[in-house]
């Protein structure tokens, strides 16, 4: 299995771009695929200089309905316009940061909802032997504080947005399963509850980010829910890698706890090859 991250939030001195989004390119014994396509034509650059191929790709995991995972999605289908386009349907609604009038719409671009490749994913799906996703994620155990800021906004009414548009998943290889998400905005342990429920067991690996990052800095609150979920996360037997939401000062803060169940992976950077 071979899994590179095309794009996230910050540089690893490799030549490679970076933004505020997210792409993981994963080849498995019998996908080429992508999680996410960053915000932009980006990770697309990055791919070119990553020698990875994008017009071998045969599926796209769209994690949920946010700018930031599918901004790229319109320039990839240019170069590939045959890999299938794996989507929740409720993921092309109106979702905003805010919800006066400083609003920013955060959500899909509403042309990628009329591509004939998209596949609109209702529940859980087993795709192959190898792909699987699930959804249906309710608990709101320690739950990221950041998502009150992010609603979805139908017909004027403005509510929290339940991120029930978030998908997540499961990569078999072997006697290993690999859990993969975009943001955790459910958050990780209501995530991995799920997983239990759906899958059995516990994942052998978790790539994601953590939905922790806050620019206004944190709060004692915040603080202490990034740390009892290190602490409850150590407690798994997976190895867990992150980026893009989690931010630097919260990766620090679940190092010190987790030290070396957690890595961060920057833009550009191979998490397995082999």
């Amino acid at each position: 299995m071979k899994i590179i991250n095309l794009i996230e939030d910050t540089t690893a001195d490799n030549g490679c771009l970076y933004e505020h989004g997210l792409s993981f390119y994963i080849e498995t014994n019998h996908h080429k695929l992508l999680v996410d396509t960053g915000a932009s034509d980006a990770f697309l650059k990055n791919a070119e200089k990553l020698g990875v191929d994008i017009k071998q790709v045969d599926t796209v995991i769209l994690s949920h309905g946010h700018y930031d995972h599918s901004g790229g999605l319109l320039a990839f289908v240019k170069e590939n316009p045959d890999a299938k386009i794996y989507i929740r349907d409720n993921a092309f609604g109106g979702f905003y940061h805010g919800k006066d009038e400083n609003k920013r719409y955060i959500g899909v671009d509403k042309r990628i909802e009329k591509l004939p490749q998209v596949v609109k994913v209702s529940g859980n799906l087993q795709i192959d032997d190898e792909l699987f996703l699930f959804t249906g994620v309710t608990g709101r155990k320690l739950w990221p504080s950041g998502n009150l800021q992010l609603y979805r906004i139908e017909d004027g009414v403005a509510t929290v947005d339940d991120y029930s548009h978030e998908q997540y998943l499961v990569i078999s290889d072997k006697d290993k399963k690999i859990l993969v998400s975009g943001c955790a905005h459910n958050g990780m342990l209501n995530i991995l509850d799920e997983y239990t429920k759906v899958v059995g067991g516990e994942p052998d690996v978790v790539i994601s980010g953590f939905h922790m990052m806050k620019k206004q800095g944190f709060t004692e609150e915040d603080v202490a829910v990034i740390k009892e979920t290190a602490q409850k996360l150590s407690e798994t037997s997976a190895k867990f890698y992150t980026c893009h939401c989690t931010g630097v000062d919260a990766y620090g803060m679940m190092k010190e706890i987790m030290r070396e169940q957690v890595d961060f992976v920057h833009s550009g950077e191979v998490v397995c090859r082999g």
